[in-house]
């Protein structure tokens, strides 16, 4: 997307009345939409015009929505927003372990829908890096050379595996990161099934934040996605914060 340039949006929906009600909203508020109705028609789509971001269906009529999460992720990082009617908490983690980067549950509303896409967007703008490397999210400072974190200025005394817990989170701002994801990221590829582990670190990662930020609101940075994951929210995303809990 080039600077100034509204975003262009590839919207993969194969109910005719979703992707017009869906189409004419994200027009009105000025983004640039091209429609697939079936993954074949969306592939070339996005083979043509390599949109800024996917809003993709699962249920299309010609095969199943993660054969065109499977195929962009072959060649890019282009956001990928899940639209579904499959609440089964299964397909959500497998639409993400592909590489989807976020999901919305349908019935949806439009407003959920474009608070989900925005923030996207800015994450793949890329996490607000500082000269030399550290990444701030409001009063967070994550020093990744240094192993640091401090809120304010002041010092948060992370473990080592805290610290990583957190990184990868960082890193992944805005977008859900799985329970497995996470486990393989942090513990590594032998691990996938024991998500107690993240829980316990989530938790005193919040604990620490909310100590050092005691008038301020890190301490649910990390939001649950209850049973897939874990969401770090990019500052003016606090409208739309879910399941704080683990």
């Amino acid at each position: 997307m080039t600077e100034g340039a509204a975003a262009s949006v590839l919207l993969v929906e194969d109910d005719i009345a979703t992707r017009a009600e869906v189409t004419t909203f994200l027009r009105a508020r000025g983004l640039r939409v091209t429609e697939a109705a079936d993954a074949r028609s969306a592939v070339l789509a996005w083979q043509g015009a390599r949109p800024d971001i996917v809003v993709l269906d699962l249920g299309l009529p010609d095969v199943d929505g993660l054969t065109v999460i499977r195929r962009v992720r072959r060649e890019a990082t282009t956001p990928i927003l899940v639209l579904s009617a499959r609440d089964r908490e299964a397909s959500k983690i497998e639409a993400l372990e592909l590489g989807a980067d976020d999901y919305v549950t349908k019935p949806f509303s439009t407003g959920e829908l474009l608070a989900r896409l925005h923030a996207l967007l800015r994450r793949a703008a890329g996490p607000a890096a500082e000269s030399d490397g550290a990444v701030r999210l409001g009063s967070l400072r994550l020093d990744v050379a240094r192993h640091e974190v401090t809120v304010g200025g002041r010092p948060v005394h992370l473990t080592p595996r805290e610290f990583e817990v957190l990184k990868v989170l960082v890193g992944h701002a805005g977008r859900v990161v799985t329970h497995g994801r996470l486990l393989r990221a942090v513990w590594g590829t032998a691990y996938g099934e024991e998500a107690h582990y993240i829980h316990v670190y989530v938790s005193q990662i919040r604990r620490k934040l909310a100590a050092a930020d005691p008038d301020g609101d890190l301490g649910g940075l990390i939001h649950a996605e209850p049973g897939v994951g874990y969401r770090v929210m990019l500052p003016g995303d606090g409208d739309r914060r879910t399941g704080a809990g683990t």
